[in-house]
């Protein structure tokens, strides 16, 4: 039973759709031939995009507060033997500095996602 057919809306699919499929994409269900092949990319593509979000998701919480904590408590006041005010000021830039530069890498990732890979001439 195709699934997808059973729930699409006049916009489309909706999402217990989408998850249906994605939960039923696998070595399981054998090469899919036709339409359905386009179908299987479209979700391979979508599955592979909401990973790249959700590393990045995980990574721009915990890098930012990781080595706010870790530059305060070891740089800033353990090596350097700078005060509590200070090492707070001089950590939450190391912060604001890892924030970007995580969203500088998920926008090249994002921007390099879907273009070949191959290092020759295309025409």
């Amino acid at each position: 039973m195709n699934l997808g057919a059973a729930v699409s809306g006049p916009r489309g699919p909706s999402w217990t759709c989408v998850l249906w499929n994605l939960w039923n994409v696998g070595p399981a269900r054998g090469k899919p031939t036709g339409a359905e092949s386009d179908s299987v990319q479209n979700e391979g593509s979508l599955v592979s995009a909401l990973k790249t979000l959700l590393f990045f998701t995980i990574l721009m919480v915990t890098l930012p507060i990781g080595l706010y904590f870790a530059s305060k408590a070891f740089i800033f006041e353990g090596s350097l033997k700078m005060s509590s005010s200070d090492s707070y000021f001089y950590a939450a830039i190391v912060a604001v500095l890892a924030v970007h530069v995580v969203l500088a890498l998920f926008v090249y990732v994002a921007w390099n996602e879907g273009t070949p890979k191959g290092k020759g001439k295309h025409d």
